[in-house]
């Protein structure tokens, strides 16, 4: 479905932020990875945590879940032979249950169910180091679809790069407390996102699992013959999805709420706070809600996007209204998402109005404060992401955008749309 995006300009009003995508998976995969029952409370419902759910069922967990809690059985160390695993378009379960699968007997097979976008993702890094474990792949030049021939993957002295993705190495991590020997992981060139290591080792470390990282989080060393301990998780609100929502409250005359927003988070996104501070936005957080009154005058800002990699897009469709120009650096990764989120985003934002340019790892915005024209029908190319951003944009133009394939926006964020209305913005589902 499309979503129609008509100039809107106020918005008001109180929302609870969704719960986190990044944490309800990792809790998902450390519950399945448990011998005995966990709980895990406020998880986020979206298609990632979906197919999560799928893989570590079809794996041999039990679950069981209402509106409020899922309560999982796990497998341990021991997953059940399954002979094919759907992720959907979900890039981090699939690097996450690869190193997983190489748990299995026998043989599994991870199939390209979205080969305009998991499926054109690459994964060599990650598979080049299950294969250095003992672990036996096919794949297409790092693709989908992804055969895995595991049972009695090594550890040892394992080495992967984390120049394109932390999943890779998060994925390492939640794998090696399992094995029978003790593991030291080397990261090699630069590490992406290493904010989300963090979240990766805080939720280890939750359920028990003992891991020493290096303080620049580029060597660990992994115990071996660990188990997960089965207890109960709470997952905080979501500031990658929030950040659309301050963004859409920045860019208008507003005054918003969202609640459950950690000031300690370890959320890298908690950053676009401190960015829409940056952009001269009225704003405080406090007792775990930020607060915007906003009025639509922005000035430019200039940041590390490598910090806070899912909350970019919004930050730059706040920029598109900025006075100057205003430059997000170190952001090459975004490349590798569910599309090309540097030129595939800027070429939609060209088209509403928007005056960008983009450098291999640098998304730059000569503000425009008098607004964009719109007017246009926009593809958002299946990414959540992008749909979400866009929306921002469409509230300031002159004229109605149409968002293509919106309804994509549930992989992360559901409610999203529901949520803009509640506060007033003029949004329409179209056939």
């Amino acid at each position: 479905m499309d979503m129609i995006v008509t100039p809107t300009n106020r918005l008001q009003g109180d929302i609870q932020a969704l719960s986190s995508k990044n944490y309800t998976t990792r809790y998902l995969l450390v519950a399945a990875l448990a011998e005995g029952t966990s709980t895990i409370l406020y998880p986020a419902h979206s298609e990632d945590g979906e197919a999560m759910r799928r893989c570590i069922r079809d794996l041999g967990a039990v679950i069981e879940e209402d509106a409020e809690k899922i309560v999982i059985t796990g497998f341990g160390r021991h997953p059940r032979p399954v002979k094919e695993l759907n992720v959907g378009n979900a890039g981090a379960v699939l690097r996450f249950i690869l190193s997983i699968a190489a748990l299995v007997p026998g043989e599994v097979n991870f199939v390209n169910a979205y080969p305009q976008s998991l499926g054109k993702r690459p994964h060599d890094d990650l598979l080049e180091a299950l294969q250095g474990m003992g672990v036996e792949i096919e794949h297409n030049g790092g693709k989908l679809p992804i055969t895995v021939r595991g049972g009695n993957p090594k550890g040892g002295k394992i080495r992967v790069s984390g120049s394109v993705s932390s999943q890779f190495l998060s994925s390492l991590l939640f794998m090696t407390p399992l094995l029978d020997e003790d593991s030291e992981i080397e990261v090699l060139h630069d590490l992406k996102s290493k904010v989300v290591i963090g979240q990766t080792l805080e939720v280890l470390a939750q359920a028990g699992i003992v891991v020493h990282a290096s303080d620049d989080l580029m060597f660990f060393r992994v115990p071996g013959r660990q188990k997960y301990r089965a207890q109960t998780y709470t997952v905080q609100g979501d500031y990658p999805g929030s950040a659309a929502v301050l963004a859409a409250a920045a860019v208008t005359n507003s005054d918003v709420k969202l609640h459950r927003l950690t000031e300690d988070s370890k959320q890298g996104e908690r950053a676009v706070v401190d960015v829409l501070r940056a952009m001269n936005v009225p704003l405080t957080h406090e007792n775990g809600i930020v607060h915007v009154r906003g009025k639509g005058r922005l000035k430019a800002v200039e940041f590390d996007g490598d910090e806070f990699t899912d909350g970019v897009l919004a930050m730059v469709a706040a920029s598109v209204f900025a006075e100057g120009t205003s430059r997000f650096y170190n952001v090459e990764n975004l490349r590798y998402k569910e599309c090309d989120r540097i030129t595939d985003y800027l070429n939609e934002l060209r088209k509403a109005g928007a005056n960008v340019e983009e450098k291999r790892d640098e998304i730059i915005v000569h503000g425009r404060p008098e607004g964009v024209e719109g007017g246009v029908e926009i593809d958002a190319h299946f990414d959540h992401r992008v749909i979400m951003a866009l929306t921002v944009v469409g509230l300031r133009a002159a004229k109605p955008i149409r968002i293509r394939d919106a309804h994509h926006v549930a992989k992360s964020y559901p409610q999203y749309f529901d949520h803009l209305k509640a506060l007033g913005a003029q949004v329409k589902w179209v056939e």
